[in-house]
């Protein structure tokens, strides 16, 4: 399928108006839409929150009668199931639309192909594909969800050059730059669970919100907490907006932090220790799309020996601290370089005067 200048340049503007639900569509995927007549636009719309129209819509309503004889160019293939509003594909066919482009098809076993399926039937004429790349990791937690039943897992690390957390005493504050906090902070915003481990609530009681930018609504916190050794007094558990992961069904500490507004989960592996793979499995079925980790050694440690990590975010500081320095994650000692954990960088760039990394296991 070949695509003009046109076609990219309204596509591009389908995605970058997706971009305006990064934080609010979670369960559904982020999704843009422009109806364009002669490589002009004549509506446009986004997806802002689960439950209220969708991008297809929104641009329908802005375009009016425009709509007739005109193009929609979509992110993601409209949906042809009755969920909490009616399908999108219907609304198009009503509308009078001639040509539907969409970037990607939609992973979601209810529609995958169903809804451009229709579109043909009614005689439009459709293309997928387009900017199909972008599409993906814009909607890379929900497609993992569709496809995997778990979340996408980004554990957010920074350090110093020489892979140093923390000082030996434990301090940590502030190894990166304001900027790469800030930019922290934005990848926050965009998941839909923060999880941390209780060795990082122990030694620097986090509260674990997204405050170093705007929010419209602060992502679930989850904590592993094996055997529930949180004080009820601890800054993650202020407003009651946590789940715990615990491997204790101690019942007398269960209650005082159910008294908090906390949910417990209980999910023992049989070392004793929470199974992680089971949590992530859990936080899908709630319908999460992406989690941000945020944790010690110890938790991120055990994410990768259980394939739990789909990404890395590593912020590195021009700094060294030393060999005694905390590392980033405890791992087995290996005996040969062919055991080593294999990363491929997806993306390097300079934030403020701090090195970001974006990796993920190589495959």
């Amino acid at each position: 399928m070949t695509f003009s200048a046109t076609d990219h340049a309204l596509m591009a503007r389908a995605l970058a108006l997706a971009e305006r639900g990064l934080e609010t569509t979670t369960p559904n995927p982020r999704v843009g839409c422009v109806l364009a007549k002669e490589g002009k636009i004549v509506g446009e719309g986004w997806h802002a929150r689960a439950g209220e129209a969708h991008a297809e819509v929104h641009a329908l309503r802005a375009a009016g009668e425009h709509a007739r004889g005109a193009t929609a160019y979509v992110t993601l293939e409209p949906c042809a199931h009755h969920g909490r509003t009616p399908p999108c594909a219907d609304a198009l066919i009503a509308a009078g639309v001639t040509r539907v482009v969409a970037a990607m098809q939609d992973p979601n076993p209810q529609v995958a192909g169903q809804g451009l399926a229709r579109l043909r039937a009614a005689g439009i004429d459709t293309a997928v594909g387009l900017l199909q790349a972008q599409a993906y990791e814009l909607n890379i937690g929900f497609v993992s969800r569709m496809t995997r039943g778990r979340p996408w897992l980004r554990i957010k690390t920074a350090s110093s050059l020489d892979g140093k957390t923390a000082l030996n005493n434990g301090i940590s504050q502030w190894i990166t730059g304001e900027a790469a906090r800030h930019d922290g902070h934005r990848w926050r915003a965009r998941a839909c669970a923060v999880l941390t481990g209780i060795g990082t609530v122990r030694a620097d009681d986090p509260q674990l919100t997204v405050r170093a930018v705007p929010a419209s609504r602060q992502p679930l916190r989850v904590l592993v907490d094996a055997r529930l050794e949180v004080s009820t007094r601890a800054r993650i558990l202020a407003d009651g907006h946590c789940l715990i992961a615990t491997a204790t069904d101690d019942a007398t500490k269960a209650a005082a932090l159910r008294q908090r507004g906390v949910e417990l989960l209980y999910l023992p592996d049989r070392h004793g220790k929470v199974d992680l793979p089971a949590l992530l499995y859990e936080l899908g079925r709630r319908g999460f799309n992406e989690v941000h980790v945020e944790a010690g050694c110890g938790l991120s440690g055990a994410l990768l020996r259980t394939g739990c990590v789909d990404e890395l975010l590593i912020y590195l500081a021009p700094t060294l601290l030393g060999e005694a320095a905390q590392g980033l994650f405890r791992l087995p000692e290996l005996s040969a370089l062919d055991e080593a954990i294999r990363l491929r960088i997806v993306d390097l760039r300079l934030v403020g005067g701090d090195l970001r990394l974006l990796a993920r296991p190589a495959t």
